[in-house]
């Protein structure tokens, strides 16, 4: 999976299990550490433990596994993909780090949960994930 379409799958994971403030960092051209980051939080520790796994698993799946994990902490659990990073935060720890302000000229993608359309929920789709970015992530 391409790294474009790989943040977009971590994001949608996290979403499973309601993660909020849902950002996909575009780091391409800043950084030779990965493509992108996805941030997310979580109000409790089991809920960031819960997203994290949620994204493992719905991977693993797919035959993807992290290359590296850091779950020493629940208030900042971060599952690297290689290209990809999710980081998912404990609200309160995700304001102290700031990544977004610390990786500034990265464009940033808000990722939201949408409420599915009468139609959808007729034939039993799940809700999809939408953007509303500055700049679509393109599929390179």
């Amino acid at each position: 999976m391409r790294a474009p379409a790989l943040a977009r799958k971590i994001a949608d994971l996290t979403l499973v299990k309601k993660a909020q403030d849902v950002v996909i960092m575009d780091l391409r051209g800043l950084t030779s550490m990965a493509d992108f980051f996805v941030l997310c939080s979580a109000d409790s520790d089991s809920q960031a433990k819960a997203i994290a796994d949620s994204v493992e698993e719905g991977l693993e799946k797919r035959g993807t596994a992290p290359w590296h994990k850091e779950l020493g902490s629940v208030n900042w659990i971060l599952l690297d993909y290689v290209d990809v990073v999710l980081h998912v935060f404990h609200r309160s720890t995700r304001s102290f780090y700031n990544l977004e302000k610390l990786w500034g000229d990265a464009v940033i993608e808000q990722v939201a949960d949408e409420a599915p359309s009468p139609r959808a929920r007729a034939k039993g789709r799940s809700p999809r994930a939408t953007a509303g970015s500055r700049r679509k992530l393109a599929s390179s």
